[in-house]
């Protein structure tokens, strides 16, 4: 697998670090190497924040994102913050409530009802798992079932059973409808 960059970013409240550190461990036990970074603003919710994976099958030589390779958008904060990280050829993964705010050109841009589909699983809170979930499915850099397991071992108890159905929500809004 090539190397790659990403990043997760939101504002502060949504669980952006923890998605990023349930990334990184489901990475890690893909039998990658992973330096995994993060930044919030000072302000407990609604300030910017970001988790940054950098992602090698060799020794990763510099620990902070500067090339992005995937980029994910969970709010309006964050809408244009990362755009001079992205390369030609990155994939955005954008909430779709955000879709106004994210015109980007000459980037691989994906849409999806994020938010809505954690507001239909009845927790707004999962937000950060269905973007997990839609990420790695549609980025292919770890398995399903090696994301559910990261989330086992990371996630407080009482998140398990929901990050698990968010998750797999956000594998399910990446397949194409019949």
């Amino acid at each position: 697998m090539p190397d790659f960059e990403l990043r997760i970013s939101g504002s502060g409240g949504q669980g952006i670090l923890l998605a990023g550190r349930i990334l990184a461990d489901a990475l890690g036990h893909e039998s990658l190497n992973v330096a995994q970074s993060q930044s919030y603003e000072p302000t407990s919710r609604g300030g910017l924040s970001r988790a940054d994976l950098v992602v090698s099958d060799a020794e990763v030589d510099y620990p902070l994102a500067s090339d992005l390779d995937y980029l994910v958008i969970l709010d309006d904060i964050a809408a244009t913050a990362s755009n001079d990280l992205l390369k030609q050829n990155s994939l955005v993964l954008v909430d779709s409530l955000l879709s106004e705010l994210c015109e980007m050109d000459g980037y691989e841009v994906c849409y999806l009802p994020i938010s809505e589909s954690a507001r239909g699983l009845g927790d707004i809170r999962s937000t950060n798992m269905v973007a997990l979930g839609a990420l790695t499915s549609l980025a292919g850099f770890c398995s399903q079932d090696n994301l559910l397991a990261a989330v086992a071992r990371v996630a407080p108890a009482k998140l398990l059973d929901p990050a698990t159905r968010a998750i797999r929500q956000g594998y399910a809004i990446t397949e194409p409808q019949s």
